[in-house]
């Protein structure tokens, strides 16, 4: 089958684990953790595409891939459900040597070579299925465009005490970057990568297939390829992003971008119809909201039922929040029950979970030394036991 040659495909890397998010991601992978009362963290890069005019978009997945792609399904919810480009699944898939597990970032581009020259595109975006942000990629492909670029990295400004966590690119007074660092013990300035690239396919491709061919490679963009790129003498450049993002690879981050949300934080605006965060949005009916009830500066999504109080958190669709219940500063995800009687306090209750009645979940950190304090967490589907007591910090 013959395709349209594209401008640009749009590869989403949604295949990690997200193991410092315990057990909220034991069976889920982490581009399918629920977000923000109806959305899910695939949303975010799945929506700037749309957004950006991009109509072709493969997602790599590979651990826990079931209710991600049954997520994803056709694309229809973001309009990537067209039959000259659209939304692909792609997993890492048996040859005749036997299957083959992606071993990095880098390589899981390169096991997909054959679906990107299916496109012969001219450019190929590479993003991570992971962040919470919202971005305009066709801003950034005009800046790769006319600098006539091999790759742009787009960039953040972070605290210069902060800077020693990411990978660091060094650039001159145009953009043009002469050195990458990864996580400088004391870094040259405070330029971040957020996991963002755009590359000209031709050229990318070439530095793919070497990387494979290197056995003591690690098959990584950052690592690898980048490095490689600079050596060579190509032209890399940085587009310098002035909005939100987070990598919410925490319990932390994923606890404190939901109160973002609630904080009305302005490049965080989930109401913004410009450029929207579409998602799946399952049939629910209105929520049921009990006329005693008590919810004070709080997003309470669809299919809920409320009898409870509660403030400055998040409730997610199809909860229900039994009488005399309080919840505060929390993140409640889908379908979770919380029974009678019981308190939430700086949590996060995963996706099904019940908890009984006259629980205790988490605390508030002002009775508590700095390092014993921290987000309780309930795992997806765990049930906390009646009077049962989840402490400050820990994960259930």
């Amino acid at each position: 089958m013959n395709f349209k040659k594209k401008e640009c495909v749009a590869m989403i890397l949604a295949g990690g684990q997200g193991s410092r998010l315990y057990v909220l991601t034991e069976s889920t992978a982490k581009p399918a953790v629920p977000f923000g009362g109806k959305y899910r963290l695939i949303d975010f890069p799945l929506s700037n595409c749309v957004n950006s005019g991009i109509d072709t978009v493969g997602i790599l997945t590979q651990y826990q891939p079931l209710q991600l792609n049954e997520y994803i399904g056709n694309g229809s919810p973001w309009g990537l459900n067209s039959s000259a480009g659209g939304i692909h699944i792609l997993s890492p898939y048996s040859k005749s040597a036997g299957s083959e597990w992606y071993s990095g970032t880098a390589n899981a581009i390169f096991q997909n070579i054959s679906f990107i020259d299916r496109y012969n595109p001219t450019h190929v975006l590479i993003l991570s299925g992971d962040h919470v942000y919202k971005m305009e990629y066709d801003r950034m492909m005009a800046d790769h465009v006319k600098n006539d670029a091999d790759c742009t990295i787009a960039v953040l400004n972070v605290p210069l005490e902060e800077a020693s966590r990411f990978g660091i690119m060094n650039a001159d007074e145009n953009g043009k970057i002469y050195e990458f660092e990864e996580k400088p013990k004391v870094p040259k300035s405070t330029m971040a990568s957020m996991g963002v690239y755009v590359f000209r396919w031709e050229v990318l491709r070439r530095y793919l297939i070497e990387d494979d061919a290197d056995p003591d490679s690690s098959n990584d963009f950052g690592k690898n390829i980048i490095p490689k790129m600079l050596e060579g003498g190509h032209s890399l450049y940085v587009h310098e992003f002035d909005g939100y993002w987070k990598d919410v690879g925490t319990i932390d981050s994923l606890w404190q971008a939901n109160m973002d949300i609630l904080g009305e934080c302005p490049m965080l605006d989930m109401r913004d119809t410009k450029n929207p965060i579409y998602a799946r949005n399952y049939a629910h009916p209105a929520s049921y909201i009990d006329p005693e009830a008590e919810i004070v500066n709080s997003y309470v999504a669809a299919g809920c039922t409320i009898y409870g109080k509660v403030y400055n958190s998040i409730v997610s669709t199809g909860c229900v929040i039994e009488k005399d219940v309080e919840i505060h500063d929390s993140f409640i995800m889908p379908e979770a029950k919380i029974q009678n009687h019981s308190t939430v306090r700086y949590a996060i209750v995963g996706e099904g979970a019940v908890v009984h009645a006259n629980a205790r979940i988490g605390d508030n950190p002002q009775f508590y030394p700095a390092e014993e304090w921290g987000i309780s967490v309930v795992g997806k589907e765990k049930e906390v036991a009646q009077n049962g007591v989840i402490k400050p910090k820990e994960i259930y």
